[in-house]
């Protein structure tokens, strides 16, 4: 489990984190949501030993990270940025990891690196940054880590690449219970495969869900209602309300069954119950707290 109270980070006279304070169950898939300069690559840096914070407390299944060998060993940190020693090959990078992690698996590398079609002698530094984003995937699956924090992973991956990545990053959670923490700048890259996300916006969490709760407290429905009825006389909590002529589009809290049945009260000429996507959950959330996520993002 990964614990941080009251930790903050500064750069000069920057602030990259401020009194972030987070629980992070072991075995689930974490994302970690911000734009640019929220303080996500800060925070991952942080969990993986890279950065020491200024004040608060981190700890990894009750251990702190800093300057521990023994807990370094059980995580395993994909960067933004791509490096590798220059001039080696995938294979003599795989080779060099296995002095570092005690259970890296040399062969589900080389595995890996057949599926995904990279070749295992080539330069490193002859490969595309997607091909390297790769690379680093299969390095990181192969450690055999408890932990595995993704800086932006699925950025520069084409659209199959980043199902596989998921697919085996589920697999691992469900197999050994791997805790995957996943930044990134897209809600919607991240709402078919983790379990709590996390908001970031100027060095601090401006929210954090479970996305099972979140699911079981708001619907959405379309509608057309007969000509005199008002959606609003129904008794809905409505938090989000859009008018396209005679249909309307509403997100309420509540159970989809509460929702769906006062609406159905109505008499309605068209009704449907639609999903929530994890954007539209944080819009919900963050316009009750003052803020406007679609600003945010843009």
């Amino acid at each position: 489990m990964i614990v941080t109270q009251n930790v903050s980070k500064k750069f000069n006279d920057v602030l990259a984190l401020n009194d972030i304070s987070l629980n992070i169950n072991k075995g689930a898939i974490f994302g970690l949501v911000g734009t640019n300069g929220a303080g996500k690559s800060t925070l991952l840096r942080l969990l993986s030993g890279i950065y020491k914070p200024d004040t608060g407390v981190l700890t990894i299944d009750g251990q702190t990270v800093w300057e521990n060998l023994e807990v370094k060993r059980r995580l395993y940190y994909i960067s933004d940025e791509q490096y590798f020693f220059a001039n080696t090959t995938p294979l003599e990078v795989a080779r060099y990891y296995l002095n570092i992690y005690p259970n890296f698996d040399i062969q589900r590398f080389s595995s890996l690196m057949e599926g995904f079609d990279l070749p295992q002698l080539r330069k490193v530094n002859t490969f595309s940054k997607g091909m390297k984003k790769q690379l680093s995937v299969i390095l990181g699956l192969s450690a055999g880590t408890d932990y595995i924090f993704c800086d932006e992973t699925f950025d520069g991956l084409d659209p199959v690449m980043r199902n596989t990545v998921k697919s085996l990053f589920a697999a691992e959670v469900a197999d050994r219970e791997l805790t995957p923490i996943i930044a990134s700048h897209n809600l919607r890259e991240l709402e078919d495969i983790c379990d709590h996300v996390g908001l970031l916006h100027k060095g601090g969490v401006l929210l954090e869900k479970d996305i099972d709760d979140m699911k079981l407290g708001a619907g959405k429905v379309q509608c057309v209602l007969p000509e005199g009825a008002d959606i609003n006389a129904l008794g809905l909590n409505i938090v989000v309300q859009e008018n396209r002529g005679s249909l309307i589009t509403i997100i309420a809290r509540g159970t989809h069954e509460e929702i769906a049945a006062r609406v159905a009260s109505a008499n309605p000429i068209f009704m449907e119950v639609l999903p929530l996507t994890l954007e539209e959950f944080f819009i919900m959330e963050t316009e009750v707290a003052g803020y406007d996520l679609k600003k945010l993002f843009i």
